[in-house]
């Protein structure tokens, strides 16, 4: 995907400044969209263009967690996402939500796959100017935020073969499902038979990334599903 689809601007929070990548019509309802490990990089622009043009569109923002960093092989990527601070990741995503809010979007989802997927749903807990949660593949840790406080509605979806232990297995998900029935929010949680970790990811590169990393290939059926989960909830809970 050309990057002459985005507009990159930089927001303001705290002290410091963070270059966001923004694609979608200025009025429609806004969602941040939160990189994988990898960083900002071409499957996370791929994704937040598509959410642009679902329904009937959507204005995307990526926060640029990394500042400028991405990794090209796991072991970047493992380093990259070790070295984050994910405190300042929420309030990355906190300002960048505001900022959507000044910005001619009335409400505003967060979304995000792998490590954004943990940072999704630990922005229903830690952001509470967010109106929806579309989290992928991803669950936060404890000491970062208990989705048992979730005070935005979240969705949830996982790969039954997901092997990332205690971040997005079947156990994770099923752990994260009895913790937003605690919350009391609105909620749901999928687990699509027969998929693995970044089910989402079919863009050429990201096919091959994957089954590099013994990934398996996953059906188009279940990425479709998902996508349409996906819309009818932020459709639900911004329009």
């Amino acid at each position: 995907m050309a990057d002459s689809a985005f507009k990159k601007i930089q927001i303001q929070r705290d002290d410091t400044t963070f270059d966001a990548y923004v694609v979608g019509k200025d009025d429609a309802p806004g969602i941040v969209v939160i990189q994988e490990w990898w960083g900002v990089d071409f499957e996370i622009k791929n994704h937040a263009v598509k959410i642009s043009k679902l329904d009937t569109g959507f204005k995307a923002l990526i926060p640029d967690l990394y500042r400028g960093k991405v990794g090209l092989d796991t072991a970047e990527a493992q380093h990259l996402m070790d070295g984050l601070d994910w405190q300042g990741a929420v309030k990355d995503i906190r300002a960048s939500v505001n900022w959507l809010k000044a910005n001619g979007s009335k409400k505003v989802g967060v979304t995000g796959m792998c490590m954004g997927g943990a940072l999704a749903i630990a922005s229903s807990v830690l952001v509470p100017e967010v109106d929806a949660v579309v989290g992928f593949y991803g669950t936060p840790s404890s000491e970062l935020a208990d989705p048992a406080q979730a005070k935005a509605p979240v969705q949830a979806h996982f790969g039954e073969l997901d092997n990332f232990v205690g971040f997005s297995d079947v156990t994770a998900a099923k752990s994260l499902e009895e913790k937003l029935k605690a919350s009391g929010v609105a909620h749901e949680v999928h687990i699509y038979e027969g998929n693995g970790h970044a089910f989402l990811n079919r863009s050429p590169e990201g096919v091959s990334r994957r089954k590099s990393m013994g990934l398996s290939d996953e059906d188009e059926a279940a990425v479709e599903l998902a996508w349409s989960r996906f819309t009818s909830w932020m459709k639900r809970y911004l329009a």
